[in-house]
């Protein structure tokens, strides 16, 4: 298994080589520029093309992206033309943010969806599993934003229960900063975890009620296995495979950052980042944060692997 773990990471070297490549000519083929506007709007246009040749952004393309791979392997990733502080340092800053509430988004969302397609699975065709499958049907035909745009003004602005703005209270000091963490990202964490749901509780119970009808389960149940031992380590273990199949790509996507979540609350997260850095042609931070969510998805699909082989020891990678 660690043979194959290091095969594919040796596989995924040109990979992220050319998505690199990619990357950096997409960025560079925005329209626009990093300075008009954004330096001083009575900036004169001599003044726009000095700081463009001084940033190099007049060199060939090949020469600016040799540029930044050497200072890539270093470490820099550059200075960002919006924050004017290393592309490193905010990347780290928001990802601190996002982890809290990717982890906290997928923890919730595993806490409540196993157990309600376990439920709904066992009980097909009964009143459990009709309502199961309302709430499923209807959260799924309502678009994400939506909710989150309902939520933070139910929850936010009319009750007043969660901040609605921001990932920490400024006035927070010591200990009490991490309760403020867990209250800025009770109620997105909640909304993004219902919403996400809704595809684990329809698997788990589709795989739920394929299981009951299986061989094996036939074959315990003739040994007279007790039914609890039966759905714990027959049925539920064999219906987390699909689920697990996808768990890499969950984790990666999540911690990419929620575009939808973190800037309808104005969460200072990768996502809210990167949708700032293209509305102000951030070549630097958007280039660094594109291959950062690319290199994340492939680390996904290994993750997934390696999941799966956990949660199932008869496959195993040869």
């Amino acid at each position: 298994m660690w043979k194959t773990i290091l095969r594919r990471i040796l596989i995924m070297i040109p990979e992220i080589i050319l998505l690199s490549i990619l990357v950096f000519l997409l960025a560079k083929a925005m329209p626009g520029d990093p300075f008009t506007g954004s330096i001083n709007p009575r900036s004169s246009a001599t003044q726009i093309e000095h700081l463009k040749q001084l940033n190099g952004l007049y060199d060939p393309w090949y020469q600016q992206y040799w540029n930044w791979v050497v200072h890539l392997f270093h470490g820099d990733l550059g200075q960002s033309y919006q924050y004017h502080e290393p592309v490193t340092n905010l990347i780290g800053d928001r990802a601190i943010n996002t982890l809290w509430l990717s982890a906290f988004t997928m923890i919730l969302t595993y806490v409540i969806a196993l157990p309600l397609g376990l439920y709904a699975g066992k009980h097909d065709g009964k009143l459990p599993d009709t309502v199961i499958r309302i709430y499923t049907y209807v959260t799924y035909c309502i678009p994400f934003f939506v909710i989150l745009v309902i939520g933070l003004w139910i929850f936010g602005y009319v009750l007043n229960w969660f901040p609605t703005t921001g990932s920490v209270s400024p006035t927070a000091t010591g200990m009490w900063m991490i309760g403020s963490r867990f209250l800025h990202v009770l109620l997105p964490g909640l909304l993004g975890a219902l919403f996400g749901t809704v595809n684990v509780v329809q698997y788990m119970r589709s795989e739920v009620i394929d299981a009951k009808n299986s061989d094996y389960v036939r074959t315990a149940r003739s040994k007279g296995v007790p039914q609890k031992a039966i759905y714990k380590h027959h049925i539920f273990r064999n219906s987390l495979l699909p689920i697990a199949a996808f768990g890499g790509y969950s984790i990666t996507g999540l911690l990419n950052g929620s575009i939808f979540t973190e800037t309808i609350f104005s969460y200072p997260g990768m996502g809210m980042l990167f949708i700032d850095s293209i509305s102000y042609r951030d070549y630097t931070v958007i280039t660094a944060l594109v291959l950062l969510f690319g290199i994340l998805n492939l680390l996904g699909t290994l993750l997934s692997d390696i999941i799966l082989s956990v949660v199932d020891p008869r496959i195993r990678v040869n």
